[in-house]
């Protein structure tokens, strides 16, 4: 997002309050909403999504601008005066891995999404001092494809390992109010602050026309709620691991950590069985639970590899364990041992075989949503799909699964197309006139993660 000259004066704020922050480095902070000013909420306002879907209150971004300044204004008076109520937050439900579940996500109304969105400025400021480099999740100048790359840096540079995936058993849902209060207070002694946090915990849900009151948990899609749960998991999970755990540990270990997504990995077998069993405990002591058929400890070492038996083909694997090589998936993709051109193994990634699976379905349902639309617009609609997967799902090394979604959508699509009469048969001929004119986009490497090694 492009900077203006009230983002820079911003910019100079979240400056001065990081260092407060490091100034008083395990001290509890007590003069912070202070910063919170009109121009914090219109910087506040500038950096809230205004696509959203509405709250509880209808309320569109656009009806909210057209008093910009009137509103801000009110919504700081009410803020700072402690009168501000939560609203409660419009609870719908969208698929969850491939399909078959759903995931709850709360919509805040966009003045709350505002105010929250300048409380989360405010907090990541603070807390980006002491987060740790394991966690990658909701944080500035960080992504998903960073702790890829991360991860399969610790399992190359250690020469594989055993592997712990971890699963918090609904984390959102049954984040516990009070431990995060004090874990927040610890740092955060500003009662405006606190007294808005609590607010957001405490507001209702709203779905089917009924009204609850939720005693734990945070809303996903809440804006605050990722600064939250990272400021939860930095100290249940990074802080511990790092500080009193590895000291402990008789080899190499590392945590990557993505929101509640982690995955640890240990070079030592008895190192990894330790912490697998302390594990539950820890958790349990925050009130949060793992998830027992998904949080699971693996032998992820480097196979033994035969080079004169695999010089004939590179892209074959050959075990000397004994085993079936094992595999994890981590942010949407599986993790595997494979053979580089260079004969050397390799950990690669592929897209998950649920993920693979939903975007199937996902170009399925709009083709034949659109199928009575224009070729011209179905393309349109196809294309922003496909990109937006190859965005994410376009790294090295993947290439055969972007390909198999690219053969199913001009299948699919081949398919509605068909549909749109009783003599609108399309042959393979036609459509590869109609692809000809109306070009899908190919699949294609957007993040080169194997740094120095050719693409496969």
């Amino acid at each position: 997002m492009p900077e203006t000259p009230s983002s820079l004066s911003i910019s100079m704020k979240l400056e001065r309050i990081a260092k407060l922050a490091r100034d008083n480095e395990g001290k509890g902070l007590t003069t912070l909403a202070h910063f919170i000013d009109l121009e914090w909420l219109r910087e506040a306002f500038r950096r809230t999504r205004k696509d959203g879907a509405p709250g509880v209150d209808q309320q569109t971004a656009d009806e909210y601008a057209g008093e910009l300044e009137s509103n801000l204004q009110s919504l700081l008076n009410r803020a700072k005066s402690g009168v501000y109520r939560a609203p409660p937050v419009r609870r719908v439900h969208i698929p969850k891995g491939d399909g078959k579940q759903t995931r709850p996500i709360g919509i805040p109304t966009f003045e709350d999404k505002v105010l929250q969105r300048a409380v989360a400025m405010l907090l990541s400021a603070v807390y980006e001092q002491v987060f740790l480099d394991c966690s990658y999740g909701f944080r500035p100048r960080r992504s998903a494809h960073q702790a890829l790359r991360k991860l399969r840096d610790e399992i190359q540079e250690a020469g594989g390992g055993w592997v712990l995936e971890i699963d918090i058993r609904k984390f959102f849902d049954s984040l516990d109010h009070e431990r995060l209060r004090e874990v927040l207070r610890e740092r955060i002694r500003d009662g405006v602050v606190l007294r808005l946090v609590s607010k957001w915990l405490h507001a209702g849900v709203f779905e089917d026309g009924e009204l609850s009151f939720p005693e734990a948990g945070t809303p996903q899609g809440g804006v605050v709620s990722p600064i939250l749960a990272n400021v939860f998991l930095h100290a249940v999970l990074d802080s511990w691991f790092e500080r009193e755990v590895k000291p402990r540990l008789f080899g190499r270990a590392a945590l990557v950590r993505y929101a509640d997504d982690a995955v640890f990995v240990f070079a030592n077998k008895w190192d990894a069985e330790r912490v697998f069993e302390v594990l539950p405990k820890r958790f349990g002591k925050f009130g949060l639970a793992l998830h027992p058929e998904k949080t699971r400890l693996l032998d992820f070492r480097r196979p033994a590899f035969d080079r004169a038996k695999a010089s004939a083909s590179v892209g074959k694997s050959r075990w000397t364990r004994g085993e079936k090589p094992r595999t994890f998936d981590f942010l949407g993709f599986t993790h595997y041992w494979r053979p580089s051109r260079r004969r050397v193994w390799s950990v690669f990634r592929k897209t998950a075989k649920n993920r693979l699976a939903r975007a199937v379905k996902a170009i399925t349902a709009a083709c034949y949503r659109y199928q009575h639309d224009p070729v011209r617009t179905q393309v349109r609609t196809l294309s922003l799909k496909l990109n937006g997967h190859y965005g994410y799902f376009g790294i090295t090394g993947n290439f055969a699964a972007l390909e198999q979604l690219y053969k199913a959508t001009v299948r699919t699509w081949k398919r509605s197309l068909s549909r749109r009469s009783q003599k609108a048969r399309i042959t393979w001929d036609r459509m590869a006139l109609i692809l000809e004119r109306h070009p899908l986009p190919k699949p294609r490497v957007v993040h080169s993660v194997f740094a120095g090694e050719p693409a496969s």
